[in-house]
């Protein structure tokens, strides 16, 4: 799997590429709520440019603790009165023991160098019964992200994604326990197929940075023909899967 070393260009091209506007995750506030809302602190492990560190901060007026090793998408995390901004990993958080009320990792959990590591050291730093929440395309479950059907190549650098077997192996042996089998929870990626092609960037993406030069190229005339033979536009719905474990 090709990791992505996030420098100023590849975070600025992230922020361009895979931040979904607020305004397209409101199913994923209403998945979340019951899970975070009344809590005092939440962890935002890998929080990459902070869209949900911002965003939970203002649905749910909450502490949050927003952590990323690259200090270029630190940089890029707005400013907020209620979002702690600090250098770490999964496996290394800076946090206190029982101090935050849950954990939240977004499309992160295949940056995971050592994923019993984290789960222990999540176990470490949440009260006890606080949940981990996490937002991933799992393997062999990307049928509702609309990029796999123009570059189906990309399932390749997928399949190298840690499982849900996986993941919950790690964290029941770290004491957690599975409370949300999977939930696919819709989100609207972009205004249109049109708007989704040209936000692009293929080096801000894990799965398309494993495609060749080729692959790309016919991955990306796919997605302008279907563009080119729209009569009506239509918003851009994926569905990513929600895991919670306590």
């Amino acid at each position: 799997m090709s990791l992505i070393p996030y420098d100023h260009t590849t975070a600025a091209a992230y922020r361009t590429a895979r931040e979904v506007p607020r305004e397209g995750l409101v199913w994923w506030r209403a998945a979340v709520e019951p899970y975070v809302r009344g809590s005092e602190l939440v962890v935002d492990v890998g929080a990459g440019t902070g869209a949900f560190a911002t965003a939970f901060a203002e649905w749910f007026d909450v502490r949050v603790t927003a952590v990323d090793p690259s200090p270029a998408m630190r940089a890029l995390i707005p400013a907020h009165p209620l979002v702690d901004v600090v250098a770490g990993t999964a496996e290394s958080l800076p946090l206190a023991d029982d101090a935050a009320d849950a954990a939240w990792i977004s499309t992160a959990i295949h940056h995971v160098t050592d994923l019993d590591a984290a789960a222990r050291e999540l176990r470490r730093v949440l009260c006890l019964g606080a949940p981990v929440l996490i937002r991933s395309v799992f393997p062999g479950r990307h049928e509702g992200v609309r990029l796999f059907r123009y570059f189906p190549e990309a399932t390749r650098e997928l399949s190298a994604f840690p499982t849900v077997e996986r993941v919950c192996a790690a964290f029941a042996d770290a004491g957690f326990e599975r409370v949300l089998s999977l939930g696919l929870v819709p989100q609207q990626t972009a205004p249109s197929l049109r708007v989704a092609a040209e936000r692009i960037r293929r080096e801000a993406d894990t799965v398309l940075r494993g495609l060749s030069d080729e692959e790309f190229a016919e991955g990306m005339n796919r997605m302008w023909a279907s563009v080119a033979a729209e009569d009506h536009p239509a918003p851009v719905v994926d569905h990513l899967d929600l895991l919670v474990l306590c």
